[in-house]
């Protein structure tokens, strides 16, 4: 397989980088799909995504990225920061040289997928969104102000657990997979970001201060809404009304997850993915006897849309 390529780049000033595993063309093979970019939460960065490097790099060049704000970028200036983040996507679309990208957005990264897919969408083939941040409750507001306090303390480990145990379902009686496992994950995720990036906190406070818009719709690309079954940042019927406002879309729901579901179903999320960039149908029904179940909720066309 080839060896990954990373490049840097700016926009306005500001360095950013982004990495491409290049689709295997020894032999003259040619890739099934355009280019794909993925865009994770606010401190994943351009090396957290091995599964969907196993799953899309049989089929396509597998672009990640560090935007700025993000692991080793610079921070991002002071000052909404939605069209920074969309020009730098749209650089990297110009520096690959490549007519129209697959954009996947997870979690923070929907919101700069959605809106880079809305300008742009020329440049887009096919949109997938996981996990979007559409409506943040009470609740929800009042726990990361908990969670910033304790870090404005110094209290890391405080912040860690807070924040982790707010983008997860901790109720026993909602069965999410490997929910331990992904929430002793998540916090050594926030630990090592605030121990090793100068720019930690201020992408985090950022992350939760700026409030993502996901309004005005979207039309002209395909594109692919999910959610974790029991995600408690985001309620699945929330996102369910986002996905009607995409022209076209589909939206499913994948059982025994949470908002994390790119950890607690790793697999099925990347071969969702992969499925649907690569334009196979997405699974439906039952898989396998682990709980794995993938339901098909087509979103309903508004009257007058066909």
């Amino acid at each position: 397989m080839p060896e990954e390529i990373i490049r840097s780049l700016s926009a306005d000033g500001v360095r950013y980088g982004y990495r491409v595993l290049p689709y295997d063309r020894s032999g003259g093979a040619v890739p099934r799909t355009e280019p794909t970019l993925i865009l994770g939460g606010a401190l994943q960065g351009m090396f957290g995504w091995p599964q969907m490097d196993d799953h899309l790099g049989p089929a396509a060049d597998v672009v990640t990225a560090d935007l700025p704000g993000m692991g080793g970028a610079d921070p991002l200036p002071p000052g909404p920061s939605a069209d920074l983040l969309r020009r730098a996507v749209l650089g990297i679309a110009d520096d690959l040289g490549a007519p129209r990208l697959n954009v996947f957005g997870f979690s923070y990264g929907t919101a700069i997928a959605f809106g880079f897919a809305q300008r742009h969408p020329e440049r887009v083939a096919r949109l997938a969104l996981g996990g979007v941040p559409v409506h943040i409750d009470a609740a929800q507001v009042d726990c990361w102000e908990r969670a910033r306090r304790q870090l404005a303390a110094g209290d890391r480990e405080g912040f860690a657990a807070t924040a982790a145990d707010a983008l997860m379902c901790l109720d026993p009686e909602r069965p999410v997979h490997r929910r331990e496992l992904a929430r002793r994950y998540v916090r050594r995720s926030f630990l090592h970001a605030l121990t090793h990036s100068p720019h930690a906190a201020d992408s985090l406070y950022r992350a939760l201060a700026d409030r993502p818009d996901f309004t005005g719709g979207l039309t002209g690309v395909p594109a692919l809404v999910f959610a974790g079954e029991h995600d408690t940042v985001t309620s699945p019927a929330r996102q369910r009304e986002f996905a009607d406002t995409v022209e076209g879309s589909r939206f499913l729901t994948i059982g025994e997850s949470d908002h994390w579901v790119v950890l607690e179903r790793a697999e099925e999320v990347a071969s969702l993915v992969t499925g649907f960039f690569t334009g196979q149908e997405p699974v439906t029904g039952a898989q396998g006897g682990d709980g794995a179940v993938v339901l098909p909720r087509q979103a309903t066309a508004p009257a007058g849309r066909t």
